[in-house]
């Protein structure tokens, strides 16, 4: 069992009760998509009227909905608000922004951050590095098909096989160069090697002379996206295993970020 006063505490100068009511709404994930009040008594080390009076709340401003035939509760559409304000806000880029440009001096090439859109991968927020650009134009909001390339490989490989199944059964893989792998059993062979290694690296299967590197980033154990790195394979010459550690670290530290945002300093005293 998980208490508030060892593995939780609730930093000095806060409202415990806000505090405790976020950190059960943080529980909401993947693993465990609903929670009835005494699992969440049990898990969080409280009272059944507090866990009880904390679900409630959530569900009265929206942040949870009830299942009325077994009263478990899931995530409501206010997270859903608070989603949609996150991307409009530009609070990623803030984030994860330094990191990448620290990637991109470190490397001199295009370091980006991307995310899962259907059957693609998109850039979300970009680094350039000494080099310039990969292309004429900004590359933040291209899209990378989930078949071709190490930014699109290192994050679905990691989908859980059902998952990844619905995306490519059926579905006509295009070919973009004659690198281009369109055999779903060569795929799924590559996404296994992908697994195995912990990073995935190509050159010329979506855009003709760029290699890139990449590694995926997970946010509690669950893959959110993929960092990678990106460069002309004729102009320069990598051994790209020297750089998986350290996209290994900007991968950790982005989790960091987007798991446990960077504390602030806060005043003791009267709330």
């Amino acid at each position: 069992m998980s208490g508030f006063e060892t593995d939780r505490r609730t930093p000095p100068g806060l409202p415990q009760t806000a505090d405790r009511a976020l950190q059960v709404l943080l529980a909401f994930d993947r693993a465990r998509p609903e929670w009835g009040v005494t699992e969440v008594a049990t898990e969080f080390g409280l009272h059944t009227s507090i866990a009880q009076r904390l679900l409630a709340t959530l569900a009265h401003r929206g942040f949870l909905v009830q299942d009325t035939a077994n009263r478990r509760y899931r995530i409501g559409p206010a997270a859903l608000h608070l989603g949609r304000m996150w991307d409009q806000a530009g609070a990623l880029d803030i984030l994860v922004r330094p990191l990448l440009a620290e990637l991109a001096e470190a490397t001199g090439h295009s370091a980006l951050l991307a995310l899962p859109d259907s059957a693609h991968m998109r850039c979300v927020v970009v680094a350039e590095g000494a080099d310039g650009r990969l292309r004429d134009y900004p590359l933040t909001n291209e899209l990378y098909p989930a078949h071709a390339g190490a930014t699109s490989k290192s994050f679905y490989a990691f989908l859980p096989d059902e998952q990844r199944s619905r995306i490519f059964t059926d579905r006509p893989l295009a070919r973009f160069t004659d690198r281009t792998v369109t055999d779903l059993a060569e795929l799924e062979a590559q996404f296994a090697e992908v697994r195995a290694n912990g990073w995935a690296y190509t050159v010329g299967e979506y855009d003709f002379g760029v290699a890139t590197l990449a590694v995926p980033v997970f946010l509690r154990d669950e893959p959110y996206g993929s960092v990678s790195v990106g460069w002309l394979s004729e102009q320069y010459r990598h051994d790209p295993t020297e750089w998986v550690e350290l996209l290994r670290e900007v991968s950790s530290r982005i989790s960091l970020r987007l798991t446990r945002p960077i504390p602030r300093r806060h005043r003791r005293g009267r709330l």
